[in-house]
């Protein structure tokens, strides 16, 4: 989609045609894959109980072309992401151990083209990790096809054997932190929003006045168009979640707003 502009379907059959799609896609598209594997890497992480069932999870099928290019007139790509990161609780230090917690999500989201997961592309994956210590590191690595999942599966399957004739167990889970896993809405996030609007005096000052209302903070806004293909498209500062996605739901109620057009959450350097 990124690179030829082609629609989600097109994208998707070709992906299945070269083997890196299954033929029925919902683990992979919906994010279930990536939620499964978030909840896994937090947990080892984080030495936190997390299952899959804790990890906030969209998928990319609403991503559009439009998406695309808007992310690309930012200096973005846009990327399924899944996010696993130890942050402070709304709460402070009240809430679990030093008022620490875990924030686990899958979403799609546009990064600037600066960040190193932005080019990961074709059938690669890459994990990036970021530490107070070790500071920023990134595993990348074919991550579809069939030799590549062939190898990933004989490698578990070789672990496996060699524990069994040694008469010992793999790596045990650790839980000892037993931090907090925190919901969706108390996440710390940018969003770009991109609004059909009506196109007349005043339209900025009401929008930005529902921004201003929930108290989230407005980085840059753009307009694209006039008359009926008017649009307004704003990037916020990072605020939390919950207060975001009220201000879109704000959004949509003002007359002069004829439609929502895109949501897309904005991750990475602001």
């Amino acid at each position: 989609m990124d690179t030829y502009g082609a629609g989600f379907s097109d994208a998707l059959e070709e992906a299945q045609s070269l083997g890196y799609a299954e033929a029925d896609p919902t683990a992979d598209v919906e994010g279930f894959d990536a939620a499964a594997k978030a909840a896994i890497l937090a947990q080892l992480a984080f030495h936190t109980p997390v299952t899959a069932a804790d990890v906030h999870r969209e998928g990319i099928t609403e991503v559009t072309a439009a998406d695309v290019a808007s992310a690309k007139a930012m200096g973005c790509v846009v990327k399924l992401l899944a996010i696993c990161e130890r942050v402070p609780t709304a709460e402070g230090p009240g809430n679990g151990r030093n008022g620490r917690g875990v924030s686990v999500r899958v979403h799609p989201a546009m990064i600037p083209l600066s960040h190193p997961l932005a080019n990961v592309r074709e059938a690669y994956n890459a994990v990036f990790v970021e530490a107070e210590s070790a500071g920023r590191l990134m595993f990348y690595g074919a991550g579809a096809g069939g030799a590549p999942t062939a190898s990933a599966v004989l490698g578990d399957l070789v672990a496996v054997a060699r524990n069994k004739i040694q008469g010992v167990r793999g790596p045990a889970e650790t839980t000892y932190a037993a931090l907090p896993v925190l919901p969706m809405g108390e996440t710390i996030t940018r969003y770009h929003v991109q609004l059909d609007v009506a196109d007349r005096s005043g339209v900025l000052a009401q929008v930005a006045e529902e921004f201003a209302r929930h108290d989230v903070s407005i980085q840059a806004v753009r307009q694209d168009g006039l008359g009926e293909d008017a649009q307004l498209v704003i990037v916020t500062h990072r605020a939390e979640d919950a207060a975001l996605a009220a201000t879109v739901a704000g959004l949509s109620g003002l007359d002069i707003v004829r439609n929502v057009a895109s949501v897309m959450r904005v991750e990475g350097d602001e």
